[in-house]
């Protein structure tokens, strides 16, 4: 990695449409899906979604922090899903689908937790924030067929009812930071 190359991990309901998002983004190297956060050795996409194994799903963010920041990263975070919203993301239900924040640093966690504390302050959402802030643990990463997955299933119902309007709504909010190829 490079001296401005950094990790973290997001998760935030289901992980194609947080992936869909940070692809779009200046600065991101890589977006990839998969799981963090349990206890079982081994996470794969059906004992993740049996809701026995601890993990959510996620998406691993590389990062150069010279073109987009830590900071910036978190308020598209907040931004892309309702971190109030208590193991679940609409229809979405299940630890599995939580709001959690993997830092990789001490100081991703600072910054984790002063924007937790600028979003509750300013009413974001109808209730509290719950997303979990937690070291990065083991990441596996998702099976071949979840990467990329909207751009590669656009025709798939759940991408076209929930994955496509929120990615309208971020492209149109922060235009500014799209590459080139999105705008």
């Amino acid at each position: 990695m490079s001296s401005h190359e950094e990790k973290i991990t997001l998760a935030g309901g289901c992980f194609w449409c947080i992936e869909g998002a940070y692809n779009q983004l200046v600065g991101i190297k890589s977006a990839v899906s998969g799981y963090m956060g349990g206890s079982a050795a081994l996470a794969t996409y059906e004992d993740v979604c049996s809701g026995q194994t601890g993990h959510a799903e996620v998406v691993q963010l590389t990062f150069d922090s010279a073109a987009i920041t830590c900071r910036e990263i978190l308020e598209v975070f907040f931004t892309l899903h309702d971190a109030s919203q208590l193991n679940r993301q609409g229809n979405d239900i299940g630890t599995q689908y939580r709001s959690g924040v993997f830092y990789h640093s001490k100081e991703q966690q600072q910054i984790t937790e002063d924007i937790i504390k600028e979003v509750d302050a300013s009413n974001m959402y109808n209730s509290a924030v719950v997303t979990e802030v937690t070291q990065a643990s083991e990441f596996f990463s998702g099976e071949n067929v979840h990467q990329d997955y909207f751009n590669n299933n656009p025709g798939n119902p759940y991408c076209q009812a929930i994955v496509s309007p929120k990615l309208a709504k971020f492209r149109k909010t922060f235009v500014g930071k799209l590459k080139p190829s999105e705008t």
